[in-house]
């Protein structure tokens, strides 16, 4: 075997979220070629965890980070975050919150002290997801600041994740103004770094909290724009057609509606995280789209 100049920072470029079954291969292949260079292999096999994670394979991901830990030592100071952190995350994504935010703090407290900034930040974003409501600005606040303060280039590429975040946080607060303003930020801010399926994602959000705020015609042509972009490219991602029907049922359009909550119950019901999550919105969607039962 040979050894590899693989660092952190090239370590995360090796990530495709959208398909965490690609990117646990491409680990795994870098895995094999780790040679005398402990931490780095910790830091890969926490990268393979938090891919199975993502594939909600939460025990084989216990069972990697049960073998990264095995390997720890106390100079591993950046192994130590990133195992912190990935244990944290499948904790999460089980739906075991209690469990993973003492994790999270832990990693925010040693990048923090170590001047890492790009995990104190990646730390504090997460603390923000499994704080109660009253403590999740807070953190996410505390992301943002020291993302945009930062010398070191890497954090500012939180600020996307963050501005959206920061947005469903007021939006969740009712605090809508706030949460449009900073959803418009957070589209400029996509729009400059020319990430083209980050900014449909931000269109969508503005549009949606503009139904919030009562605007709905606004929102309605941003949402049929983005349903003409996806149909014209063969794609379709449920989303958008579901809030296509919620604008068209706001204006009273109850027929016209029903086909977009269809095609939205059956996009949407083939996601695993929302069946599991919310089963009340796809019953919703279901009903409005008036679709009946399989035959027996």
């Amino acid at each position: 075997m040979q050894s590899t100049n693989t660092d952190s920072q090239s370590l995360d470029a090796l990530w495709d979220y959208d398909q965490p079954a690609v990117s646990e291969a491409r680990f795994r292949q870098l895995l094999a070629e780790v040679t005398n260079d402990t931490p780095l292999t910790i830091e890969v096999l926490t990268q393979i965890a938090r891919a199975q994670g993502l594939q909600r394979q939460f025990e084989a991901a216990h069972q990697i980070l049960d073998q990264a830990q095995a390997l720890l030592t106390d100079a591993s100071s950046r192994a130590q975050i990133r195992l912190w952190l990935e244990r944290g995350r499948v904790f999460n994504s089980s739906r075991q919150r209690e469990e993973a935010r003492p994790l999270f703090l832990q990693a925010w407290e040693e990048a923090s002290a170590s001047g890492d900034d790009f995990y104190a930040v990646d730390a504090a974003h997460m603390l923000a997801i499994v704080e109660p409501p009253d403590q999740q600005l807070v953190w996410n606040l505390k992301a943002l600041a020291l993302a945009e303060a930062s010398p070191d280039p890497r954090p500012q590429k939180w600020l996307g994740s963050l501005y959206n975040n920061i947005g469903w946080t007021y939006h969740d607060l009712t605090q809508d103004e706030r949460a449009l303003a900073i959803f418009q930020k957070a589209l400029a801010w996509r729009v400059e770094q020319g990430q083209v399926a980050q900014i449909r994602i931000a269109r969508w959000s503005v549009a949606r909290v503009l139904r919030a705020l009562q605007r709905t015609e606004e929102a309605l042509g941003i949402q049929q724009s983005l349903y003409e972009a996806l149909t014209q490219s063969g794609a379709s991602d449920g989303y958008v057609e579901e809030e296509l029907g919620e604008c068209l049922l706001s204006l009273d359009r109850a027929d016209a509606a029903q086909a977009y909550f269809a095609a939205a119950y059956q996009s949407l019901a083939a996601d695993a995280w929302l069946v599991e999550n919310e089963p009340d919105r796809l019953a919703r969607l279901r009903t409005l789209g008036k679709i009946d039962d399989a035959p027996v």
